[in-house]
């Protein structure tokens, strides 16, 4: 049992140091403190403007009853905002907050599509250099003749490998 714990331990190391992991770990973590700066610039931001252009309305607060008002509610009792419908149980359709959750969406998911765009620009324009490097290093010629017995030998060769002649600067010396 200790040992086939131990082996876990080990196994759970090794995956867990894996890059792939952390790099998870750390995309969630800036994704999750993201998600908090988006809904802060929707519910602090984007959307008391557009509510006090609305009459004043506070979006979070929009909501649509959709049954009655239950028996166990005092009568003449005032429900004028989604947080006291809530708390007497009244059946709402919560629009306000929808439209707030659908901001925060779409304002992540235009950040993301900017964040994919540039990254794949990047990517083409690295990848690109590489192949224009790739290119140039096979333009230039890697191989050349030893001018006494004509074989192939590479261009930084200093001795003929196949009959031991020196060559010096595009000089050959017999072997």
């Amino acid at each position: 049992m200790r040992k086939m714990l131990g082996n876990w331990v080990k196994e759970f190391k090794t995956f867990a140091m894996r890059g792939n992991v952390i790099d998870l770990a750390v995309g969630v973590i800036i994704g999750g403190a993201f998600g908090q700066i988006v809904t802060s610039l929707v519910n602090d931001i984007v959307m008391p403007p557009i509510g006090r252009l609305l009459g004043g309305a506070d979006f979070a607060d929009l909501y649509v009853r959709i049954g009655p008002i239950p028996d166990t509610v005092q009568e003449g009792t005032v429900i004028n905002t989604l947080a006291k419908a809530k708390e007497h149980g009244v059946p709402v359709i919560a629009y306000g907050q929808f439209i707030n959750v659908l901001l925060n969406f779409l304002i992540v998911a235009i950040c993301i599509f900017f964040l994919i765009k540039v990254i794949n620009t990047l990517t083409r324009k690295s990848k690109k250099e590489a192949e224009d490097a790739a290119a140039a290093a096979a333009a230039s010629p890697t191989t050349k003749d030893c001018p006494y017995c004509l074989s192939t030998i590479p261009i930084k060769a200093t001795r003929c490998g196949h009959c031991t002649s020196v060559l010096s600067d595009g000089q050959a010396e017999p072997a």
